[in-house]
């Protein structure tokens, strides 16, 4: 067996067990709908989901479509979302991405990379939450916990979000790109933290080249 296939299998087997010890893992952000879940997740930004999902319902009551949040007065918009913090330029790129799906989409939010990255305010990560989680297409999300997560078990090098997508996309099969994300996650929000990682109480220890260690790699 190949090294690359040894890792596979090995990335695989800590996959699986990351699976096991969070059945519960999802998509945090509430949404019903692709508009709902991009507005979201770019006001997830430097915020938590806890906190955007407290801003959400009254949000989405006053602006339920593209269409409405493309009219939306800024200063008004700025009021709903400002305890998610840079309220400004979120409200200026929810407004500039309702227009430009109004003006370039009929209203639809895209399921493809390249037009929703270039939707003002959305990046890869952004796209990749879309596309895993509203489309069912999948898409590799690379958070700060999936990166220090991916990292710390040997499956990606990279510092960059771009970089460490490439690296867990080579390594994974596609089938396992959204549900990945969800575990690492999790597992970097409940075990596996920035500045101490809980390597005692690991599912995955055995797995990891780094238990024990508990800075941010």
């Amino acid at each position: 067996m190949t090294g690359l296939l040894a890792q596979r299998k090995q990335a695989l087997a800590t996959l699986t067990a990351l699976e096991t010890a969070y059945p519960e893992a999802h998509c945090a952000l509430i949404h019903q709908n692709p508009w709902q879940l991009l507005v979201a997740t770019i006001l997830s930004a430097q915020c938590t989901d806890l906190r955007v999902n407290q801003v959400t319902p009254r949000l989405f009551e006053r602006f339920p479509d593209p269409l409405s949040m493309a009219a939306a007065n800024a200063q008004e918009l700025e009021e709903l979302i400002r305890s998610t913090g840079f309220f400004r330029n979120k409200a200026r790129n929810l407004i500039g991405c309702a227009s430009q799906l109004v003006l370039e989409h009929d209203g639809i939010v895209p399921r493809i990379m390249e037009a929703l990255v270039a939707l003002p305010g959305v990046g890869r990560k952004t796209a990749n939450v879309l596309l895993g989680n509203a489309f069912n297409v999948p898409g590799m999300v690379v958070d700060t916990h999936v990166g220090r997560v991916a990292r710390r078990l040997g499956w990606a090098q990279a510092r960059q979000p771009e970089a460490v997508e490439k690296e867990l996309c080579s390594l994974l099969p596609a089938e396992k790109w959204t549900w990945t994300a969800h575990v690492l996650i999790f597992h970097g929000r409940q075990c596996c933290r920035a500045q101490t990682a809980w390597c005692s109480r690991c599912p995955v220890a055995g797995h990891c080249p780094q238990v024990g260690v508990v800075r941010q790699k």
